[in-house]
């Protein structure tokens, strides 16, 4: 029995195409439901360049982006673009004081009883 190397037997393990369409396709350039490769175009993208709905890489334009630099309506990264970024106040310089990290160590294994006592 030996193994068939046809090109009807595509599947993760493929050497990536430079060009690649379909459902979950790999390539340099991908386009299609969750392409994977250097520019990816589709539904949910995933790559270095990412170009969809759902995007994840090192540089996204999309509605909902997660990534290095993101653009879109909902993006999260280092450096970000939303038309409502102005909203979005993030002060990364924020010092714990050491009582607030005493008070927030204290309330971590704190549980509460929500059943009622019988």
């Amino acid at each position: 029995m030996g193994i068939n190397k046809s090109k009807e037997n595509q599947h993760c393990g493929t050497k990536p195409k430079k060009i690649a369409f379909g459902i979950a396709p790999l390539g340099i350039v991908s386009i299609g439901i969750v392409p994977m490769g250097v520019i990816s175009i589709g539904v949910v993208p995933m790559g270095v360049f990412s170009f969809g709905a759902v995007a994840m890489g090192i540089v996204n334009l999309s509605v909902v982006g997660m990534g290095i630099i993101s653009a879109g309506v909902t993006t999260m990264g280092i450096w970000e673009y939303s038309p409502n970024s102005h909203k979005n106040h993030h002060n990364h310089s924020k010092q714990i004081s050491n009582s607030n990290k005493e008070n927030m160590m204290s309330d971590l294994f704190n549980t509460k009883d929500f059943l009622p006592h019988q």
